[in-house]
């Protein structure tokens, strides 16, 4: 089965940087968009990164410049690099894919708390 487990969450002081890790397993398909998304405490799930097949990438309004999402086609995994980090990006930080015709998967989700 198609699986993803996130890596790299902690506890990291304002300004400071994370780099996190998305691997999977079980893939049987190409993978049409890898994406992060985050979930701050008591607010919805939002999207912070995405990045597509051919590479095109799109950033939440609230990273861009500070946040880079990239992968590595081979091994199908995606990363976020995360730098000046802020306490307003303490969440529950998720890999998710797309398979062809739009389904998706989820991992189990990595903390990352920054601390003010």
């Amino acid at each position: 089965q198609v699986q993803l487990v996130e890596s790299g969450g902690g506890l990291v002081q304002a300004g400071g940087s994370l780099t996190l890790s998305c691997a999977t397993s079980g893939i049987f398909f190409v993978i049409d968009a890898m994406r992060w998304y985050y979930q701050p405490p008591g607010k919805q799930r939002q999207l912070v990164a995405h990045i597509s097949r051919d590479g095109t990438i799109k950033y939440g309004d609230s990273v861009k410049g500070r946040f880079t999402i990239s992968k590595d086609n081979a091994a199908d995994a995606v990363y976020l690099e995360m730098k000046n980090l802020k306490a307003d990006d303490t969440a529950v930080y998720y890999c998710n894919i797309e398979a062809p015709g739009g389904y998706q998967f989820w991992g189990q989700g990595t903390q990352v708390t920054v601390s003010s």
